[in-house]
């Protein structure tokens, strides 16, 4: 799984390599919370793997806005963009991997100022945090249920462990630095489904220049006409970086998810 943090026109470029969820438990309060955690732990590595099959066989609309911010939170620079978006995730050998494909609909235009914004990409799947292929380099906390837009979610706080594989890895000139992220997710409390999560990484980057790393992503059901079953996707993922002395936030919203099929021939030429 790769994504890309970009400024300007010399850009950085960071991979985030996916591990693997082998599910690892935090010791609970009770037995009968263990049984729930490593439940709906179970019913999210699930949907984590439906997710990955279906989320390949479609493609939808992105409207990206990008936002630099100055010393005071307010926005001195913004630029909107939208694409045809489509994400490929395959799994070969026990190895995760994300390619993204973007068609220009709507291009920013290039500032005149040539100030530097971020390009931000795959932060959609955060939800692989819960993927079956991941687990055991994290810890799961049981929070504990709310209800969230008339639906009934457990909340399952999340920490990497250090040492052990992340699902984010900062790629810069040329080497590879393991993101120890944590943050909360919201499951569906039936089903495991991630509705929301949210993610950062603090005080673990100032050596290679940054502050902070925050990432939220929201999901929502989508129903193909047809299909057996509903699939919650990606509706909305914001990501907001720090450095000491720069500040970027771009918002990625998806819509109008469309099954596709892609199709091949073979002819054999004779003479």
């Amino acid at each position: 799984m790769m994504r890309d943090l970009q400024f300007g026109k010399q850009p950085r470029r960071f991979g985030v390599v996916a591990a693997a969820l082998m599910f690892w438990i935090c010791a609970p309060s009770s037995a009968r919370a263990d049984e729930r955690l490593q439940e709906l732990l179970a019913r999210a590595g699930e949907q984590s793997v439906a997710f990955v099959e279906q989320f390949s066989n479609v493609k939808c609309t992105e409207q990206v806005i990008q936002e630099k911010l100055n010393k005071d939170g307010k926005v001195e620079l913004k630029e909107e963009s939208s694409y045809d978006y489509l994400v490929i995730l395959t799994n070969t050998e026990g190895e995760l991997s994300l390619d993204e494909s973007r068609l220009a609909l709507k291009e920013a235009k290039a500032d005149k100022k040539n100030r530097p914004l971020l390009v931000t990409n795959g932060f959609s799947t955060l939800f692989l945090v819960f993927h079956p292929f991941y687990a055991n380099s994290f810890d799961f906390t049981l929070q504990g249920d709310e209800m969230q837009n008339g639906r009934l979610v457990t909340k399952i706080a999340f920490q990497h462990i250090r040492g052990m594989r992340s699902v984010a890895a900062l790629a810069l000139r040329g080497r590879e630095y393991p993101l120890e992220i944590s943050g909360t997710a919201w499951l569906d409390a039936q089903t495991g489904a991630v509705t929301r999560i949210v993610a950062s990484v603090e005080d673990t980057m100032e050596d290679v220049g940054f502050k902070t790393l925050r990432a939220e992503t929201q999901f929502a059901p989508v129903a193909f006409q047809g299909a057996k079953h509903t699939y919650w996707f990606p509706a909305e993922a914001r990501v907001e970086v720090e450095t000491p002395r720069q500040h970027w936030r771009n918002t990625h919203r998806f819509a109008d998810y469309k099954r596709f099929s892609v199709s091949t021939e073979e002819q054999v030429v004779t003479k």
